[in-house]
């Protein structure tokens, strides 16, 4: 049968049970996004290519499967290099295809030898030809390597002569299932660990629980409960474990750190995030035991825990081990009395901040005491973005479910906002979805608001305006302000109902209530958007640094 290479390339996706693409369109791959559309794939139309990637890699990550984005090549390609990057550093599944120019090698329409650049980073990259046995092959390798070991980026290469011309097509059209492929860990290495913290009785053992392991939840519930493990989430960890749990330490961060003797690290890396492994903010003498399903994680600043490592599927290594630590009748003492005391000073420290005014205009954790009261847990995904914004929010708005609070992650990254809020939606779309950014944030992505509204994703997007990055002035702009310095109380709500959504100003509880509410509502009954722009203090002007690392951050 002569089939178009575009329709067919589309069945394919189709058979692998991707129903919805990512992107932005222009010559050659229109023809290729109008193909999707036609044979029933939701391509999602941003309005620029990093949000776009942005959307794609959270969508892999929220789903499971890969996410999809589909860019021209050249500039198109590299302005999507975000997400690939994004995805690639927090192990998420995605598959980029970008149209590549008929003429090579001689100056064709935005020509770039995209594999030679992508090669060498990406889990797979290949070429498309005019061949329905390479068409399968590369489609098959390109969503095989993306979920498959370590999730991560693959592409595809689609060149542009090839989208409008035909093939015989042999063969019928079949459900492709990748399940993905498992395996345990060296059982020796498993009785070595048991055997560490069998003898740990007198220990303070702590559990830290990655983003790698979000779809454990049962498993890492039932080894809390069971042994009484103190537990400290990594922020896209928080749910995996309740926050609600008596166990969680979070509330006294920097005291866990420092009084751990035998630390449990799951589906998480001693990278930046978790200080290196390294003294001041961890015991000199800790001992390690990551556990993780990619071999290149494991010793990474731990030189000396190669011995206990584990590597293999997270929920097998968490079986194996649950069941030799239940055979030797193991059980942590819990939480030091020292380490109750801290949690419980701190937080009352984190809600005297909350209910206290320290002038007429708002702070953070005045909002964001308002609004956690407002907010159903087990009904809403909160993404956050932007220095301060992010930073305080991972404390103040803890949850109970798995993969219900999404933000930077480990790249730490401005630009993600919209991107993961539009692919929280598409992915969850009986639940509510509120955004809240940093007005610096809010500008990598605002175009994105049409989007939404375009494709009836309906968004709470609340702005915290301080009018800069990280900390803003109260002087008017002038050529002699600093350069963390944006426009004063810029009209943010206006922007929104430019692009289709509903806008508001707030400038106190009483009107951040009402406003909040009213957004729910137009979200749940209308499918329509609605940007909350909050004025709030400018906060101090000191000298800037990592929030996530600051002394005074970590003891909350």
């Amino acid at each position: 049968m002569e089939t178009r290479i575009a329709d067919y390339f589309t069945e394919l996706l189709q058979d692998y049970g991707i129903e919805t693409v990512f992107g932005i369109v222009g010559i050659p791959i229109v023809e290729l996004a109008n193909a999707m559309i036609a044979k029933g794939i939701r391509f999602i139309a941003c309005r620029n290519e990093q949000s776009a990637s942005y959307a794609a890699s959270a969508y892999g990550y929220l789903t499971g499967k890969p996410g999809v984005l589909l860019v021209v090549g050249g500039p198109g390609l590299i302005h999507s290099l975000a997400g690939i990057y994004n995805s690639m550093s927090n192990k998420w599944p995605l598959v980029v295809i970008a149209g590549s120019t008929e003429d090579p090698y001689k100056g064709g329409f935005q020509e770039l030898d995209q594999i030679s650049l992508l090669s060498g980073h990406l889990k797979f990259t290949g070429k498309l030809s005019k061949d329905q046995e390479s068409i399968k092959l590369i489609t098959y390798d390109a969503i095989r390597f993306a979920v498959n070991g370590t999730p991560g980026a693959t592409y595809i290469d689609f060149p542009g002569r090839l989208i409008e011309e035909s093939i015989t097509v042999t063969g019928s059209r079949m459900v492709r299932s990748l399940p993905r492929i498992k395996y345990g860990p060296d059982p020796k290495a498993v009785a070595r660990v048991a055997d560490l913290l069998s003898g740990s009785k007198n220990k303070r053992v702590l559990l830290v629980i990655g983003k790698g392991v979000v779809d454990h939840s049962v498993q890492l519930r039932k080894f809390v409960d069971e042994f009484n493990v103190p537990f400290l989430p990594t922020p896209m960890a928080k749910g995996v474990v309740p926050d609600s749990h008596p166990l969680n330490v979070s509330s006294a961060r920097s005291k866990a750190l420092k009084e751990a003797e035998i630390v449990l690290i799951l589906g998480a890396r001693l990278n930046w995030i978790l200080h290196y492994g390294q003294a001041p903010k961890w015991n000199s003498n800790a001992i390690f035991v990551q556990v993780d399903s990619d071999p290149a994680s494991l010793g990474q600043n731990n030189s000396a825990g190669l011995t206990y490592a584990l590597c293999g599927d997270l929920e097998l290594t968490l079986k194996q081990l649950i069941f030799m630590l239940s055979s030797i009748g193991w059980k942590h003492s819990g939480l030091s009395e020292e380490l109750q005391d801290s949690i419980k000073t701190n937080q009352e420290k984190l809600l005297l901040k909350e209910i206290s005014a320290t002038n007429d205009k708002l702070n953070y954790n005045q909002v964001y005491h308002t609004l956690r009261p407002l907010i159903d847990d087990s009904q809403t995904i909160i993404v956050s973005e932007g220095a301060n914004t992010m930073d305080i929010a991972r404390i103040s708005f803890p949850t109970d479910y798995p993969k219900h609070r999404l933000d930077a992650g480990t790249n730490a990254t401005m630009g993600i906002g919209l991107g993961y809020a539009i692919a929280a939606k598409l992915s969850n779309p009986d639940k509510d979805v509120v955004l809240i950014q940093g007005d610096s944030a809010f500008g990598f992505s605002a175009m994105e608001l049409e989007t939404a509204a375009r494709n009836q994703l309906a968004l709470v997007v609340i702005v915290m305006n301080n009018s800069g990055i990280y900390h803003g002035t109260e002087q008017e702009p002038t050529s002699q302000v600093p350069s963390t310095a944006l426009s004063k109380e810029c009209r943010y709500d206006l922007v929104g109902k430019g692009l289709g959504t509903n806008g508001c100003i707030v400038r106190n509880l009483i009107d951040l209530k009402v406003a909040f509410q009213r957004a729910l509502n137009a979200s749940r009954n209308n499918k329509r958007s609605t940007v909350i722009n909050v004025i709030i203090e400018p906060g101090e002007s000191r000298k800037i640094a990592f929030g996530w690392q600051t002394s005074k951050r970590q003891s909350l």
